[in-house]
């Protein structure tokens, strides 16, 4: 019987990462009537956008799915059952979200990971981190002419960076890769879905005019 070990939780947990934001940009793609061309491109941007732009800035080799090309694949794959699934079954606005969250859960841990393991430097793989699970949503909600997740006051942004500091302090107190990674992943993930439920918001900025005015309708 073959052992699995960390590396091979860690590719396969990448790969639902790929998945699940495939089909967070998918249905994006369908809430405004996208064809299959477009609910590909949504699915590959989302699925492949954070963690490209992350290789890219560490210069540490190929950018992840040219060096294997299974990432491409698992993105169209998820993309089109995806596009057929709809088809046949009613998927809620939650259903986005909640695919999203995981996205970037995932996304959020293995970005931190592969960053402190390139730079060593904590406070470079918190950025990367964040930016690899948030980039590729950015890049979906853009095309799809919405606001972008990270720009709204949901708490968004903000789970990914607790998340990407669970994994800094665990790993700088000798816990397993694998543990850091589940735990951090596990941290976002919370976070983001207790926002969604409770709608937990970060205060929104506002202007002494927009707070005067605001309190003068009041009256």
């Amino acid at each position: 019987m073959t052992r699995v070990g960390p590396a091979e939780i860690i590719y396969s947990l990448d790969l639902f990462g790929v998945a699940v934001f495939a089909v967070s940009g998918s249905l994006a793609a369908g809430r405004k009537r996208m064809d299959v061309f477009g609910v590909i491109v949504l699915g590959l941007v989302t699925a492949l956008g954070g963690g490209t732009l992350r290789d890219i800035l560490l210069d540490a080799g190929p950018v992840f799915w040219i060096e294997d090309r299974i990432y491409l694949f698992v993105a169209v794959a998820s993309s089109l059952l995806t596009f057929i699934a709809a088809r046949a079954i009613s998927i809620p606005w939650p259903g986005l979200l909640i695919s999203d969250a995981l996205g970037l859960a995932v996304f959020m841990a293995i970005g931190t990971s592969k960053a402190l393991a390139v730079t060593g430097s904590p406070s470079v793989a918190m950025v990367m981190g964040v930016m690899t699970g948030v980039a590729g949503g950015m890049v979906r909600d853009v095309l799809s002419a919405e606001v972008p997740l990270i720009l709204r006051k949901e708490i968004y942004a903000t789970a990914a960076l607790c998340g990407s500091l669970v994994y800094v302090m665990l790993h700088g107190l000798g816990l397993a890769n694998i543990a850091c990674l589940v735990l951090a992943a596990i941290t976002t993930l919370v976070i983001r879905l207790a926002a969604i439920h409770w709608g937990f918001s970060l205060p929104v900025f506002k202007l002494k005019e927009d707070l005067d005015h605001g309190e003068s309708d009041k009256t």
